[in-house]
Order: C-alpha cells, then structure tokens, then sequence
C-alpha cells in the first residue's frame, strides 16, 4: 500500500563525515521526498546495506527503528483516510508527522464528482458516443442529491467522508417517500434502484480519477424486482399490420412502430438510422448495420419484408429510414393505435422491441444468442427475461409431454 524507499545526500556531508538520511513515499500516484532528521556515514551506510543487515552499534539501531516508525506512521494514517472515505494527501500527513501546520486542500464533495462526470459524459453526447437521454439521467441523479441535500441537511454539497450508512438509509427514503417530480410523489423501487447504480457509477468514476478511495454507495443493497415485459402476441401484431388507418399521423405512427417490431430498435436508435446503415451481404441479404447509442454495442439485424416495405415506403422522403417523431408523441398516438385495433395493452413505443424479442423472433425459434446480438445486449442475460416472459421452450416441451400420454 504504502511504499517507501530510504537513501542518503553523500553531497550534503557534514563536518562529522555523516550525511542525512531521506525518504521517498509512494502511494498510488502521489510520490512525496521528506528528510527523516537521521545522520549516517555513507561507510556505515553501503556497510549495513541501507540499515537492512544485522546492527551492532547502538546508534545505527537507533536510526532504524526511526525509520520503521516513520513507514507505520504513514501506513496507519493512510488506512484510517480510507477507512473514513477520505482524501489521503501525503504531504498532510508527512507535515502531521513532523508536527508543522499544513493547510489542507478543501475536500471534495459528492456533488463536484457529479459536476466532473457529468461534463466527462457531455463529451461522449457530442461525439455520439452515449445518448442524450442517458447524459439527462445522470444530470437528473445529480438533482435528486441536491434537493435531498438541502431539505435533509440545508447543505449545498457534501464531502464524500460524511456519505455513511445513515446518509444512505435516509437517501433512499427520500427518494422512495419524499421525491417529487411533475405532481408525483415518491419514487418506485426500480426508478430507486437505477438512481442508486447511477451513484455508483459517478463514484466509480471518481475513482478513476483517483479523486476518491472509496465507492460511498456500495453500501446500498435493494434489486430490481422482475417485471414482464409488455409486448404484442402475433395476432395482436397482425391486427395492427392489417388496420389501415385514414388519419396520416396514425398511418405513419404505425409504420414506424412496425419498424421496430420487426428490427428491435430502441427509438433513439431507429431515428438515427440512414441509408448509410443499409448493407448488402454476399448473399444478397440486406442488413441493417449500426451501433446502439444508448451503449455503443453493435445491433446489426437483416431487414425482414415488413421492414423493408417500410423503408422503401419512406425513401427520399426524410433523411433517416422512418420519419420523424418524438418518442412523446409516438406513445401519445399508439394509444389511439390500440384503441383503434382493439388491443387492450398500454402500447408504447418500446414495446416493439420487446415484442421483436419474444413474438417475432424467440417464439419463432432463433436461439436465445442471435437475439441478444442483435438487440445489442451486452450480456445474454439480458436477454434470457424475454425468454422467461416467452415460456416458448416450456411450452414446446410441454406439447411433446401432451403427445406422449396421448
């Protein structure tokens, strides 16, 4: 943890022959030089093998066992900064061990590692690199610690040695009870669990930093609870697929909610699609070849019929593949959708891509892995909820149990 490497200035020689012993610290990338007030002869010195062999003179012990209570001095002191979550400064401690005021740095406080990473991120947003909605979460969860700073504690920041297990307890009390946004109060637990991974995530990049030891919010425990995800069965597709709507809006709010059926995109990522995503493969099969933005994971997924008619539908019609809109007023205008078809579901539109998962592709029997690369998963796990929302599998093996005793 804590290093330290001993050697001698041979040119600041005394009268006496001896010359002043110093010592190099190192922790992490702080590196400190400080003279430990120990005078040896440079004879003595190479003699002893730094003070490493077997001492016979009652000095040179002396000297060494100074020298071993300088490196536990540092060590302990090191260990209790992070034992408290805080900010081990070397040079403070080197000036509290030889007992010489140093006026600390202001510690850091949980809301500038926000600040920080929050304007690491927005350079990420500008080079397309993370999406714009993620960049509003993060600055949401900085807003939820503010407001949760002031009404608590009457604070404006906090330093994050104070972030404790009361700290936390209360946090998520706030959050669960307290919380209000747009008339609403209270936060529901799944809302409650990703605001915390966001916590820990800016810390983590605190971290990284080396602006702090330690992650504060580990120390939260809560899951997501499971939910099924909502997505259309193939005749409720179908119905939407057949209906043809007379109002423009509607029509095209189907084909774009169509679209994501039968690719699985996520809305942000179905908008930025352009003719410069489509390929052709040696076999003549068109694909559609991008990144998600939310994640920065490769999603390539062929263009099936449906989705191809669209496209061509839309062609030099806009710049992307599908018209344009906001995803508030897609899940505005699918409510109509589903008033309209009969469907008794609260249609939104991310429940294309979850229904590209279940209906148009696991319950059509493509393995669970060619799914998950092509939603963009960055782990199959993800992926095995659709699977478990399906029962495909169990509902197959079942047939063949139904078979057997027939």
């Amino acid at each position: 943890m804590v290093q330290i490497i001993y050697f001698i200035k041979s040119e600041k020689v005394k009268s006496n022959g001896e010359c002043p012993i110093y010592a190099k610290i190192k922790f992490g990338q702080q590196s400190i030089t400080m003279s430990v007030r120990q005078n040896i002869s440079l004879k003595r010195w190479n003699f002893t093998n730094n003070l490493r062999n077997p001492l016979k003179l009652e000095k040179e012990k002396v000297i060494k066992a100074s020298l071993d209570s300088l490196l536990l001095n540092f060590e302990r002191k090191v260990s209790q900064l992070i034992r408290e979550n805080s900010l081990v400064d070397l040079n403070a401690i080197k000036h509290d061990i030889i007992g010489r005021p140093f006026k600390k740095e202001q510690t850091i406080g949980l809301l500038d590692i926000f600040e920080i990473h929050n304007n690491a991120f927005q350079k990420k947003v500008h080079a397309r690199e993370r999406s714009v909605a993620s960049l509003q979460k993060y600055k949401r969860s900085k807003e939820l610690i503010k407001l949760f700073l002031s009404k608590n504690y009457g604070l404006e920041n906090i330093a994050l040695d104070k972030v404790n297990g009361s700290f936390i307890y209360n946090l998520e009390s706030f959050l669960r009870y307290e919380s209000v946004y747009k008339g609403r109060v209270g936060i529901k637990n799944n809302s409650v669990v990703k605001y915390f991974k966001n916590f820990k995530t800016v810390c983590n990049f605190g971290i990284k930093l080396e602006l702090i030891v330690r992650n504060p919010f580990n120390k939260f425990e809560a899951k997501l609870q499971v939910k099924d995800a909502i997505y259309l069965t193939k005749e409720e597709l179908d119905k939407i697929e057949k209906k043809i709507f007379h109002i423009e809006r509607l029509e095209k709010v189907k084909d774009i909610f169509l679209f994501s059926c039968y690719t699985g995109y996520a809305p942000i990522d179905a908008q930025s699609l352009t003719d410069k995503n489509m390929i052709c493969n040696n076999a003549g099969d068109l694909w559609i070849v991008t990144d998600r933005i939310k994640t920065g994971i490769r999603a390539n997924v062929p263009v099936l019929p449906t989705a191809h008619r669209i496209i061509s539908k839309y062609k030099g019609l806009q710049l992307g593949l599908i018209p344009s809109m906001s995803n508030q007023k897609m899940n505005a205008y699918l409510k109509e959708v589903a008033d309209l078809c009969g469907i008794d579901k609260n249609l939104t539109w991310y429940v294309a891509r979850h229904t590209f998962a279940t209906t148009v592709t696991l319950g059509n029997g493509v393995k669970l892995e060619n799914v998950s690369a092509m939603m963009g998963h960055s782990n199959v796990k993800q992926t095995q909820h659709y699977a478990k929302v399906l029962d495909s599998s169990v509902n197959d093996d079942m047939k063949k149990l139904t078979k057997l005793y027939n």
